[in-house]
């Protein structure tokens, strides 16, 4: 069965989805941009600013149900601009330790002009 994870440790969803849902063992999160959880609202900042709120709001999103970064087994990477790959994978690896298997990928635009989204999935065995 599943269940809708809500915490306040991370963003609100801003539309008509939930923040992760619970099944069985395996969490999907949604994807998240840098929306600071206390004011819901987004910060503009830099990639490190961005990234940073981002991986912040992931670790109190899988701490909420006692997960951590090293249940991550999937990621998906969005970025606005390849141009910030370097700075954006500094920060990513020191966050994601256990190298989970990764997608990176450019787009075109991001829910509030992000410059970054991240969406995780992880596995508590």
């Amino acid at each position: 069965m599943n269940k809708v994870i809500s915490t306040d440790k991370a963003p609100k969803a801003i539309g008509p989805y939930s923040q992760a849902i619970l099944s069985g063992n395996t969490l999907y999160c949604s994807g998240q941009i840098a929306i600071n959880p206390a004011t819901n609202t987004f910060i503009e900042g830099g990639i490190e600013e961005q990234t940073n709120l981002i991986l912040k709001n992931i670790e109190g999103l899988l701490a909420s149900i006692g997960f951590s970064y090293s249940d991550v087994v999937k990621t998906t990477c969005f970025l606005a601009d390849m141009n910030d790959f370097t700075t954006f994978n500094n920060l990513y690896e020191k966050a994601f330790i256990s190298k989970p298997a990764r997608s990176c990928v450019a787009v075109k635009t991001l829910p509030k002009n992000a410059l970054v989204e991240i969406e995780v999935i992880a596995v508590k065995n």
